[in-house]
């Protein structure tokens, strides 16, 4: 009898999604040269996310060069709960992407490439909407953008200088 033990039930580090695998072509003298992108999206699920490019004859190794390159480039972002803190807006190239918190239960209310990055960040309730482009790679960059730039209230308070307001009883107003 032989036992295996190289079997492994760890869960990997980075979960990773393939968004989209484009065909893409050169013309040189002989004709045209074809190789394939791919768009990937690398997160943990817990707050780490990021997206890769990756060009190749094959369409495997163009997901590994994806793959390689999101995970140069890995961001942490900020989770309030199973949400983000605020609404934000933000723009890349010809997309606009704008993401509002929802409360818990929602899940996320979002379409194409903003949903699996959404997923791959651990955000669990969100409403969002992709405008002005559909593309898939600008709508992922502007995506990632906007949750990169989410902070903490409470820091926020503390760079400008000022301090957390106590919330006035109802009716007491001065």
């Amino acid at each position: 009898m032989r036992k295996f033990t190289n079997q492994s039930t760890e869960k990997p580090e980075f979960v990773e999604r393939v968004i989209e695998i484009n065909r893409v072509a050169r013309v040189v003298k002989g004709g045209k040269r074809v190789r394939f992108r791919a768009l990937v999206v690398l997160g943990n699920e817990k707050g780490r996310v990021a997206f890769g490019l990756g060009k190749a004859a094959d369409v495997s190794t163009a997901i590994a060069k994806a793959v390689t390159a999101a995970k140069k480039q890995i961001i942490p972002i900020f989770i309030k709960g199973t949400t983000i803190p605020y609404p934000i807006r933000t723009y890349y190239k010809s997309a606009a992407v704008f993401l509002k918190p929802a409360p818990a239960g929602t899940g996320i209310v979002a379409g194409s490439s903003m949903r699996v990055v959404l997923e791959l960040a651990g955000i669990k309730d969100v409403v969002g909407k992709a405008l002005g482009s559909k593309n898939k790679l600008s709508n992922t960059v502007a995506t990632i953008k906007a949750l990169s730039m989410l902070i903490d209230p409470k820091e926020l308070l503390e760079r400008r200088g000022m301090t957390a307001a106590k919330p006035q009883p109802a009716g007491k107003h001065k």
